[in-house]
């Protein structure tokens, strides 16, 4: 083997097993997160060096089998056949290895070299659990190494039978599963039938296993190559057969319970373990809630007190001191070039800097809990209740977030699994109140309110989550339909976190947002700000006020004037901007007392109802925006949802405003 190449080796294992442990832990910051070609599936490919050589690590989607099931199973094993890596390591979970093997049984089938990596054996002694690791190697006829990823015990030892085995010094003697015996002879047949016909890289044996198994992807390539009489033999065995799938499977099975046989010793009948007495109260109905809202209420406590804090300290401190610092260099210059780059450019890049305190939280919190084990119990005492709106449970966390911003909310809808919950979530995401919503409510309900604009903030809340609730319900059942899903979980047993792996994948989705949102941003902000500015300078008669004097007839059935129309549109650009934008409009600046007094005088309370009604139902802000269409990978559905929730703010408008005016 030639020393100089990069040896390719796949990380591959089911969900749950510690795989991104492993693969941050061995490549670090080395790496890059893109897609699949063609595909929305999540590709994460990294580096590392080992005795001079430098390795490249694949990290497949996590898979239970290799039965095209899924996107992520086809993926997983076309990536392995057609692409050949040097050497395919798999993760297995110790506490749950008897359901981790059926994973090694098919990849035997491909014959890849294969070495196993036995992660979380700390957790499995905890449970009571004796694994033997050498007589599991003997048995399988493969290397098997000990871990403890989250700890960085057993890594260097893995890497070191992966170096082994790609350079050919530890040579692969497998022990394969074989078909239940009362079906081997209709294996034989298939294999006489399909014989060289099966693809290069494409063993016949697998390809046949797959026939009886009823892959839908193996029998249309196969039905492509196979002559039409003989493949006509080949459907009449598989009709004649159609029980085979249990013979197939069952010898796996078979194989698998040998391995455990050999190689386990289980807890004593009726020990409870760690994970069980936990899960007592984690998933109870009642109790399972009450932990849940506890550790949100740590969430939403983090998110206000320390990343809104942190928030502001941006605004004032750094995006301030830079406009003041860029203002002060080019006191001389040119006003609109002063204009352009702090009301402009500074503005859009200054939006995304304040974010980062906010997703950074959200991003560890998420990251942690999911670390820990505790999401999918979060996910299952919820599922009922956002069943409701046609979503999963796992959409529920990052709706929660969206209290403190929407930015956080779609994009941590991405720990949804099932597509269609996905995208869900990501369109009713920006329907809850974030904080920018809430300071705009905050100052004008007192003004035309009084006393009763605590119980009008209330009223808005419940409005939009209703909304939120009925516009879910009505996308599952319209544009959704047809794509419901069973939403199948695994619990996972609890287990420590590993601190790197969630610094890293923090890291990570910053700087992804920072460098995808960010540039949207910056681009649409500069682009309110020309509208805004040309042609005289002033926004009383720019491009902009035109655009809202154009909407005003709109506005009319809201009791709107152009002014209150225009103060929506900027809000495009950040929630609060509303704010200011009155306070330039109505002539009395942005500072709280004029503004309020300006408005009390120019705009009734009926009015004002019907103002806040829409500006809480709005299309988002642009970095929701941004998000929305960096989730959802398509101009089409960001649309779609900015559109519907256009149409739903100004019917909600005004209904609120015809309503006030029966009253």
């Amino acid at each position: 083997m030639d020393e100089q190449r990069v040896i390719t080796v796949a990380l591959a294992g089911q969900p749950n097993v510690g795989k991104s442990s492993v693969f941050n832990t061995l490549t670090g910051l080395n790496q890059h997160v893109g897609n699949w070609p063609g595909k929305t599936v999540e590709q994460r490919t990294g580096t590392f060096a080992y005795n001079g050589v430098t390795y490249r690590l694949v990290d497949l989607p996590g898979t239970y089998s290799l039965t095209a099931n899924s996107l992520e199973e086809v993926i997983a094993r076309e990536y392995i056949i057609r692409e050949r890596p040097d050497v395919v390591a798999v993760i297995l979970s110790a506490p749950v290895l008897e359901r981790n093997l059926y994973l090694v049984a098919e990849l035997l089938g491909l014959e890849a070299p294969l070495v196993v990596g036995l992660n979380m054996v700390d957790v499995a002694e905890q449970e009571g659990m004796r694994i033997e690791p050498r007589v599991l190697e003997a048995a399988m006829g493969i290397p098997v190494v000990p871990m403890t990823a989250t700890k960085g015990l057993g890594i260097q030892e893995l890497v070191r039978a992966v170096d082994e085995v790609a350079h050919g010094r530890t040579p692969q003697q497998p022990q394969r599963p074989e078909i239940r015996r009362d079906h081997q002879e209709v294996l034989d047949q298939l294999l006489a039938l399909i014989g060289a016909r099966a693809p290069e890289g494409y063993p016949a044996q697998w390809v046949a296993l797959k026939l009886l198994e009823g892959d839908g992807e193996i029998s249309a390539l196969m039905s492509q190559r196979i002559p039409a009489e003989e493949w006509a033999a080949v459907s009449r065995i598989l009709l004649e057969h159609e029980d085979a799938v249990i013979a197939v499977a069952g010898g796996r099975y078979e194989w698998v319970a040998r391995m455990v046989r050999a190689a386990v010793v289980r807890p004593r009948a009726g020990q409870i373990t760690l994970t069980s007495q936990l899960d007592r109260i984690a998933t109870h109905p009642f109790w399972g809630l009450l932990v849940l809202a506890g550790i949100l209420g740590v969430v939403f406590w983090l998110t206000y007190t320390v990343g809104a804090p942190l928030q502001e300290w941006l605004q004032v401190t750094v995006v301030g001191g830079l406009g003041q610092l860029i203002t002060s260099a080019l006191a001389g210059g040119p006003r609109w070039l002063t204009a352009l780059l702090v009301d402009g450019v500074l503005g859009g890049a200054g939006t995304v800097i304040t974010f980062l305190p906010i997703l950074a939280i959200f991003f560890a919190t998420l990251g942690l809990l999911e670390d820990v084990g505790y999401m999918a119990r979060a996910a299952y005492v919820m599922d009922r209740f956002m069943h409701l709106m046609g979503m999963h449970g796992k959409s529920f966390l990052p709706l929660f977030l969206g209290f403190g911003c929407n930015v956080s909310s779609v994009v941590g809808a991405r720990v949804i699994e099932s597509p269609r919950a996905r995208l869900l979530t990501v369109l009713i995401s920006p329907l809850v109140p974030c904080t920018g919503r809430m300071a705009v409510v905050t100052f004008l309900a007192p003004l035309f309110f009084g006393r009763g604009a605590l119980a009008v903030t209330w009223g808005l809340v419940a409005i939009n989550l209703v909304a939120l609730a009925v516009l879910g319900v009505v996308l599952s059942k319209t544009l959704l339909r047809g794509e419901q899903v069973a939403f199948i979980m695994e619990m996972p047993l609890y287990h420590l976190p590993n601190p790197r792996t969630i610094a890293i994948q923090v890291w990570q989705r910053v700087g992804e947002f920072l460098h995808k949102a960010g540039t949207m941003i910056l681009l649409v902000s500069v682009l309110i700000w020309l509208l805004g500015a040309v042609p005289t300078g002033e926004i009383q008669t720019s491009l902009l006020a035109a655009i809202g004097r154009g909407l005003e007839p709109v506005g009319r059935l809201m009791g709107l004037d152009w002014r209150m129309m225009l103060a929506l549109l900027s809000s495009f650009a950040a929630k609060e901007n509303s704010l200011a934008t009155l306070g330039v409009l109505f002539g009395a600046g942005d500072s709280a007392g004029s503004l309020g007094s300006v408005l009390q005088a120019a705009i009734g309370a009926r009015a004002a109802w019907a103002f806040l009604v829409v500006q809480m139902l709005f299309v988002p802000c642009v970095a929701t925006v941004a998000a929305m269409r960096q989730e959802t990978r398509s101009w089409g559905w960001t649309l779609a949802g900015v559109v519907l929730l256009l149409v739903l703010s100004l019917l909600g408008g005004t209904a609120a405003y015809q309503i006030a005016g029966l009253l």
